[in-house]
């Protein structure tokens, strides 16, 4: 029987193997096939690798690159902890980018972009998407599409899915000639709930990412997922995808979520990330985000704010007196984003409440006194107090 049938019927047989035993407490071999050698130049596989070299020198050089030692240590640490005897052949790359995106190539380099960072909640959730991803390296799903591609111009395009340049610019148009099949991407879910469930982590937090990504997907009016974004039209249908690794879940129980290791390593770039999420344009999307983090206390000073941001930016009837409220409770917060009382200025400027304005617009300097815009607000309180 060929791997992908043992692994599809994995799910199926797995309550009859031995009363009581979940399915993912023993590893199938072909889960941890050994460690791949560099393959012949001549050969597809090869050709394919050596495209995969030439594009990690570029990206080592990019500036989108996060350069921040801390957190590549601790998700490669991660990657390790899933790949196991993998570990040595991974390399991780954290791209500076808003969207949410993860992929292997097949020489063991795994871009995560900062989009999807930002998204995830706690370590697990990360565990989940980095083990999918190792799960289509180890099921070498991405030879398998190059095989599939005949033409030499398209063969080339593949590479696009990886680089940077092309996966940022071309994403739409190219996931659905060129993303994994339905059958890769369930194979990988699996492989993947079979790694973190190994590792400690609860299955569970799988199915609450893909929930959250349809949430926002959903929050475009009058679009279905399918339609809105190229990650769910290459994808199977988010809640069958989401029930799958829910059901998986209830066959592998228990693990730690690791929320608090992920914040102390992601904390310090969350205002970075933010900034790039805002620049989307993407609202109804970051509104839902936003509200989430801040429902989960993931620094809701900070989430307040950019919500606030949101709704001042979109500028739909209502949107800010809502963003006037965040405005007013991140500055009544703990940690107190400096931004928000430039925030209340703002709007307070544009109701004519001077006073208020110049007073916010004032707190604002005290406490970013270097602020980039510090010159263009300091002439918003010459003209409010004249």
């Amino acid at each position: 029987m060929k791997r992908r049938q043992l692994l599809a019927a994995g799910c199926a047989c797995c309550a009859s193997v031995i009363a009581g035993r979940a399915w993912g407490q023993a590893a199938p071999d072909y889960l941890a096939p050994q460690r791949f050698q560099r393959p012949d130049l001549t050969t597809d596989e090869g050709g394919l690798w050596a495209m995969m070299d030439r594009e990690e020198k570029a990206l080592r050089r990019s500036p989108l690159v996060l350069r921040d030692a801390k957190l590549t240590t601790y998700v490669q640490d991660l990657a390790c902890r899933l790949g196991a005897g993998h570990c040595p052949d991974i390399r991780i790359f954290l791209v500076r980018t808003p969207q949410f995106n993860a992929s292997m190539a097949p020489n063991g380099m795994l871009q995560i972009w900062t989009g999807l960072l930002l998204r995830m909640e706690n370590e697990a959730q990360l565990a989940a998407v980095i083990g999918h991803e190792i799960g289509h390296y180890l099921q070498r799903h991405s030879v398998e599409r190059l095989r599939d591609i005949k033409s030499r111009a398209a063969a080339g395009q593949v590479l696009a899915l990886f680089g940077l340049a092309g996966a940022i610019g071309q994403l739409a148009v190219l996931a659905g000639s060129f993303a994994y099949s339905r059958d890769h991407e369930h194979e990988a879910d699996r492989i993947g709930a079979y790694l973190m469930h190994r590792a400690g982590y609860p299955v569970a937090e799988s199915a609450a990412v893909w929930s959250n990504l349809l949430d926002e997907a959903r929050a475009r009016e009058g679009e279905e997922p399918s339609q809105s974004s190229p990650l769910f039209a290459t994808h199977p249908v988010p809640p069958e995808r989401r029930d799958n690794l829910a059901q998986l879940a209830k066959l592998m129980p228990g693990g730690s979520d690791g929320k608090d290791r992920y914040a102390e390593h992601t904390v310090h770039l969350l205002d970075e990330w933010l900034q790039d999420e805002i620049k989307r344009g993407q609202y109804a999307e970051s509104l839902v985000l936003l509200s989430r983090r801040i429902a989960a206390g993931s620094a809701p000073d900070l989430m307040r704010y950019y919500r606030g941001e949101v709704h001042r930016l979109r500028g739909m009837t209502g949107d800010h007196d809502l963003a006037w409220n965040d405005y007013q409770a991140a500055a009544a917060g703990a940690v107190p984003p400096p931004p928000a009382f430039r925030g209340i200025g703002l709007v307070a400027r544009q109701r004519g409440q001077k006073d208020e304005a110049r007073h916010a617009f004032a707190r604002y300097l005290d406490l970013a006194p270097d602020a980039p815009d510090a010159a263009l607000i300091q002439s918003y309180i010459t003209e409010l107090s004249s």
